[in-house]
């Protein structure tokens, strides 16, 4: 059983919602998110990034996706720092940089982002831009699974059944896959269903 690392859009699941909502909108309130990004606003910056990343509304274009989540996260968005964070793990419109990449989902964590803090999570379990630290991808995962991040309920559970970063507890594994399941992750569901035949 091994710890999933979920996708992007998973992890930018709110942007996800957002750029949707303004993807439904007229080409005039584009323009208009255009102009309060110039004038500073970071969410408004993150938002408008996520639209070019995905191409929703406006041609794609990470270059200017990148640009656009640097500015954000530079004017403390922290959802931005995220997914700039992403592009450098990935590689997308800038050269691949696993240590920038962490840096950033560093920051993003630090400012209570959970999708910064499961993306470093799973920086320090797979020792990716950071040293390999497992029992500081646990606490990662737990921090998030306490904000309501699926991903990191259903990995701390995993890492429980393998003892990988804590001590090995098929009960707190059942506990946290249960968490998962209550936050509509279907492999959660799955291992709970599996773990508590095995347990009787």
């Amino acid at each position: 059983m091994r710890p999933r690392h979920f996708l992007l859009a998973l992890l930018l699941m709110g942007g996800v919602l957002v750029a949707e909502n303004v993807w439904a909108e007229s080409s005039p309130e584009i323009q208009k998110w255009k102009m309060e990004c110039d004038k500073g606003d970071a969410l408004s910056c993150a938002q408008l990034g996520l639209m070019y990343d995905q191409g929703q509304g406006v041609t794609q274009d990470s270059v200017q996706a990148m640009d656009l989540y640097r500015k954000a996260c530079d004017g403390g968005d922290a959802l931005g720092c995220t997914a700039l964070g992403l592009m450098y793990d990935e590689g997308k419109g800038v050269t691949q940089d696993s240590v920038q990449a962490a840096d950033l989902f560093r920051k993003a964590c630090n400012e209570g982002n959970t999708e910064g803090c499961f993306a470093l999570g799973v920086m320090y379990l797979n020792g990716q831009g950071v040293t390999q630290d497992s029992s500081q991808a646990a606490d990662l995962f737990r921090k998030t699974c306490h904000g309501g991040n699926a991903g990191g309920c259903f990995n701390l559970g995993v890492m429980y059944v393998n003892g990988q970063g804590v001590k090995q507890s098929d009960t707190d594994a059942l506990t946290y896959f249960g968490k998962a399941c209550d936050l509509k992750e279907e492999e959660g569901c799955k291992y709970y269903a599996e773990l508590k035949q095995k347990r009787r």
